[in-house]
């Protein structure tokens, strides 16, 4: 073959893959849905993450997949987004599971119970330890999949209008938790409530509730919380690493092609690492400034600590004979948390201990 024979013929070839390529786009059906978030779009990361799914789904699809992301109370209130997933009402939602623990307990653990894993424990849970696979099939009757697409973090342990030095001191409280605390806290005297993000403020205002907890220190302080309660307290013993759900309707998924549902996990996944990332990289500057605004941090005394932890495990065992599920996912769920403990007690642990808290290191 001469020289200008392949040259045209290389000519040739590339021009012809240059026009395939949007034909092959273009055999590709135009697809949108709509997400409904259990978040404000005031709590930017948070419901950023709904618009981290959205691009990447349409960058990796070229923009023949399109999601549009609605929040908190646009379509369905904060906490009805299960059920408007379910019923087709949208296409999916963006939560967090523990708010459906009404309809079964173990929903609870799709997301965080108290003295739980931590972030990188949920996601080791969740991809490698058999948590997808254990949750699927709660998540099916509710005719939902459930994807992995964020997580905050270890929480704060919430707002208060007066000091926790004992337990005797939650008794009666009235205080805003999420997800399985409320039972915990219960079993301690507290009174809980639940409710969404943006009625908290209002709430803590007007004295309905006497404290609350949300996230931690970047949301709560756009939340206003150092405003009308003063002690924040540490750590959210409840929440240790809570995931945070991309629910998708089920018959929705399946009709997808499959490079859109590839598209679809990817984009999850991706704000699944994204969205810890930001709350790790905002929280301290936020921190800084709550304190400098006269909030008060306090750790939870450890009497109050151990309390916990003692009626969380009265908790579960109860659990175990109220729900079919629970008694089917929390044993291996459990099992492998411990050897995830056992595991970081030996390297992270020491490591963070030390390089906290190091004299040497620490104000230089």
């Amino acid at each position: 073959m001469s020289r200008r024979s392949f040259l045209q013929k290389a000519v040739t070839g590339a021009a012809a893959a240059t026009i395939a390529a949007p034909a092959i786009a273009q055999s590709q059906p135009t697809v949108r849905w709509r997400l409904a978030a259990s978040w404000p779009k005031s709590l930017d990361i948070l419901y950023g993450a709904t618009d981290i799914i959205s691009q990447r789904v349409s960058e990796l699809t070229d923009g023949k997949f399109q999601i549009r992301s609605f929040a908190a109370g646009e379509i369905v209130p904060a906490l009805q987004v299960l059920d408007a997933v379910q019923a087709g009402t949208v296409e999916m939602g963006h939560t967090a599971s523990y708010y459906y623990l009404g309809k079964d307990p173990a929903f609870a653990l799709g997301s965080s119970v108290p003295f739980g894993p931590t972030t990188r424990q949920s996601n080791a849970w969740w991809y490698y330890g058999g948590g997808e696979q254990d949750m699927a099939p709660l998540f099916a009757e509710y005719n939902c999949i459930a994807l992995a697409a964020g997580n905050t973090g270890c929480q704060m342990g919430g707002w208060f209008r007066k000091e926790i030095r004992s337990v005797e001191d939650l008794n009666g409280l009235k205080f805003r938790a999420g997800g399985m605390a409320g039972m915990v806290l219960a079993k301690l005297g507290v009174v809980p409530q639940m409710i969404g993000a943006s009625d908290i403020y209002p709430s803590l205002e007007k004295g309905t509730i006497d404290g609350a907890e949300w996230v931690g220190p970047y949301d709560d302080e756009k939340l206003g919380f150092y405003n009308v309660a003063r002690y924040y307290y540490y750590p959210g013993w409840w929440e240790g690493g809570p995931i945070i759900m991309a629910l998708v309707n089920q018959q929705k998924f399946q009709e997808l092609p499959p490079a859109y549902q590839a598209a679809l996990r990817t984009a999850c996944a991706d704000a699944n690492t994204r969205m810890p990332a930001e709350y790790d990289a905002r929280n301290p500057q936020a921190m800084r400034e709550l304190v400098r605004k006269g909030t008060q941090l306090r750790p939870y005394p450890r009497s109050v600590m151990e309390a916990a932890e003692k009626a969380s495990y009265e908790v579960y065992d109860e659990l175990a004979q109220k729900s079919a599920h629970w008694a089917r996912i929390y044993p291996r769920w459990k099992k492998f948390r411990d050897e995830e403990f056992l595991w970081f007690r030996v390297a992270e642990a020491t490591y963070s201990n030390y390089a906290f808290w190091s004299r040497l290191g620490y104000g230089k």
